[in-house]
């Protein structure tokens, strides 16, 4: 029975044309983005940081090196968008359209629809965040040849910069999108529990949002850089992290630990608000 709702969740999850806006945006973007690397002077720039730094630019100027450039603003800015967008419709669309309480008039406790919901929210946003890197290193290997990768990014507190060969890169690019999941995964849990009030699907989504740039915005602010580690958006770095050398695994470990931390405590707290809400008002 719990497979089968499972099931029936997807089917309206994925039945639904707002579940593809993302993917549709993702195209668009890391289109607009690789003409405009190829086509302007940004590819010029990168050539030269390339040569200031002894690498010669025709070595690593790749589809892997591209692909990474192209993730960096879309997992920070449109992933949680369209996830926090899902998000914070798996409760509150269905409040909003009448249908929670015939669900709920079935023998099924509250506790196991919203689990079997957030189960079917954390599928689809694994999902997306795939398909953001499948589509972003097949779109730059159109354009740009299978070479060696140049990372180059400057996060809290070191400063990234890798150069790798084309299977080392493949491989860590790979792996950089399990961390990536974990982000969508705790993106999504705190739509999900804005959701689960008794508001509309969109204030889930805009406060689901809120919360995502409240953090975003403080952690840019040099009185909080001692407090880092209390704003998400630091934590939500740790996928670019894959790709220092060496590799900082206990820093990685906290930030995950984190990360997962919030997605169990946001979905116990909405859990807890939606046992005690009243359906029938």
């Amino acid at each position: 029975m719990f497979l089968a709702q499972l099931k029936n969740e997807l089917w309206k999850l994925f039945g639904k044309k707002r579940t593809y806006i993302g993917f549709g945006a993702f195209v668009l973007a890391q289109t607009a983005m690789l003409l405009m690397f190829k086509y302007t002077h940004w590819q010029t720039q990168f050539e030269r940081l390339l040569a200031g730094n002894g690498y010669l630019a025709s070595e690593y100027i790749s589809a892997l090196t591209v692909a990474v450039l192209m993730l960096w603003p879309q997992v920070a800015l449109l992933m949680p968008l369209y996830v926090a967008l899902v998000g914070g419709d798996l409760v509150a669309k269905e409040a909003e359209d009448g249908t929670l309480r015939m669900i709920l008039s079935r023998p099924i406790s509250r506790l196991r629809l919203l689990w079997v919901k957030w189960l079917a929210g954390m599928i689809f946003a694994a999902v997306l965040t795939l398909a953001l890197g499948v589509i972003a290193l097949c779109f730059a290997r159109f354009c740009f040849p299978w070479k060696g990768m140049f990372v180059f990014g400057q996060t809290q507190p070191n400063t990234t910069f890798g150069i790798f060969p084309p299977g080392e890169g493949l491989t860590l690019y790979a792996f950089s999108h399990l961390f990536m999941i974990v982000n969508a995964f705790t993106l999504l849990s705190v739509a999900f529990m804005f959701s689960c009030f008794n508001i509309k699907p969109a204030a889930a989504t805009i406060l689901a949002l809120s919360y995502l740039f409240m953090n975003m915005v403080m952690q840019h602010i040099p009185f909080f850089e001692p407090y880092q580690d209390w704003f998400i958006t630091h934590h939500l770095e740790s996928w670019f992290w894959v790709f220092q050398t060496p590799t900082p695994w206990a820093q990685m470990f906290q930030s995950e630990v984190t990360l997962l931390a919030t997605s169990v405590t946001a979905f116990v707290f909405g859990a807890m608000v939606f046992q005690v809400r009243d359906i029938k008002s």
